[in-house]
């Protein structure tokens, strides 16, 4: 459980610092550095199936194609995810990005409602119905570039509704969308070489490095939840994963000086108590189920 516990904390930190990164290779559009990511992902999950041995699932796939149908979504889902928030951090809106992954958690909720016919306790009926005044206040008062929030929160947030009943795991997941994008992100990348404007090769030897370690900066914090979400219950995930959103936050207001008004602060306040009445009504149920096993 302790290394379960660990290995969420450590995800959710390196998901958190992540803007330091990008925010470090900012020189280059948005558009390039996903295509980085994209390309460098794959080749750094390619290298760990192989370290594991790990081609198995490759015989299900050819005996069942439609079972990858899914991962064309996940791919576009994350795509435009990824782009959201690389484009969101190199034009100072890490704030509106870090409001994204606040609000996901209880999106998730709400998509596991429609969905997965899932039944909602009454905390979480009211976490849900304070967030919602929340998001309208901010709609109301501030506006302006809440679409990096809502985008973030959507295509995260219905990636991992679909990623949740597709059948393949973490890794081998990742694997087939990263292979579904990876031609479309080479010839973007190739374009761009052509025409003289790609960073790679034009650049510094240490920020061509920096652009190929996108994909060891995608693929460390998603083995680590992998490796923590079989180890640790859901309601500890769901309690760490505000790490993330935190320390992003932090980040755009303390460190790279993004503007924060008054306005602004009502509205995420709002919705942090949501957060907070989710995260204590979770940890009270928790409780009342251990209670009932051990009376058991």
């Amino acid at each position: 459980m302790r290394q379960g516990t660990l290995a969420a904390a450590v995800a959710y930190i390196l998901w958190g610092l992540l803007p330091i990164y990008w925010k470090a290779v900012s020189a280059v559009p948005a558009l390039e550095l996903l295509g980085h990511r994209i390309v460098w992902s794959l080749v750094v999950v390619l290298v760990l199936l192989l370290l594991r041995r790990n081609w198995q699932w490759l015989d299900q796939a050819r005996a069942r194609p439609a079972m990858l149908l899914p991962f064309v979504v996940t791919a576009a889902l994350l795509a435009a995810n990824w782009f959201t928030y690389i484009w969101a951090t190199n034009n100072n809106h890490i704030v509106e990005a870090s409001l994204g992954y606040f609000i996901n958690p209880l999106l998730n909720v709400l998509l596991g409602l429609v969905f997965l016919r899932e039944r909602l306790r009454p905390g979480q009926w009211l976490a849900v119905a304070i967030a919602a005044v929340g998001v309208s206040y901010l709609v109301f008062n501030i506006g302006g570039l809440l679409w990096v929030s809502f985008t973030l929160a959507l295509t995260f947030g219905f990636y991992g509704l679909l990623r949740k009943i597709a059948p393949l795991g973490s890794l081998e997941g990742l694997t087939v969308e990263m292979s579904v994008l990876f031609l479309p992100a080479l010839l973007l990348l190739f374009s761009l070489q052509q025409a003289g404007t790609g960073a790679f090769g034009h650049a510094s030897p240490a920020f061509q490095l920096l652009l190929a370690m996108s994909g060891v900066i995608t693929a460390a914090p998603l083995l680590c939840f992998a490796f923590a979400a079989k180890r640790v219950t859901m309601t500890t995930l769901g309690i760490l994963q505000y790490i993330a959103p935190t320390l992003q936050f932090m980040l755009g207001v303390f460190v790279y000086g993004e503007v924060f008004p008054p306005e602004r602060l009502v509205g995420f306040a709002i919705i942090w108590t949501a957060l907070l009445v989710y995260s204590v009504e979770s940890l009270q149920n928790r409780r009342r189920r251990r209670g009932v096993l051990m009376a058991n």
